[in-house]
């Protein structure tokens, strides 16, 4: 699987993100290159689980979707005529 890398926009957003929430929540500060060392441990770690979950549900609602379509070509059908 390749290595989860996020824009560095997002990345940065995501770890003031998580360092207010350490904050508000337990009152630990974890601020600047360490909540990004954070957040890259989290995201190596959990980030492979979120990553598979995700795409067993893409995988779902694909194979939803196409039974979908399947019925609805069924549907268009048509039966030939009798002699």
């Amino acid at each position: 699987m390749p290595k989860i890398e996020l824009p560095k926009d997002v990345r940065d957003a995501a770890a003031k993100a998580l360092s207010r929430y350490l904050k508000d929540e337990l009152d630990v500060e974890v601020t600047g290159f360490d909540a990004v060392f954070l957040l890259d441990f989290i995201t190596e770690t959990l980030g492979p689980q979120f990553y598979n979950q995700a795409l067993a549900d893409a995988q779902s609602l694909l194979g939803q979707k196409i039974d979908e379509l399947g019925e609805a070509l069924w549907q268009l059908e048509q039966t030939p005529p009798k002699r």
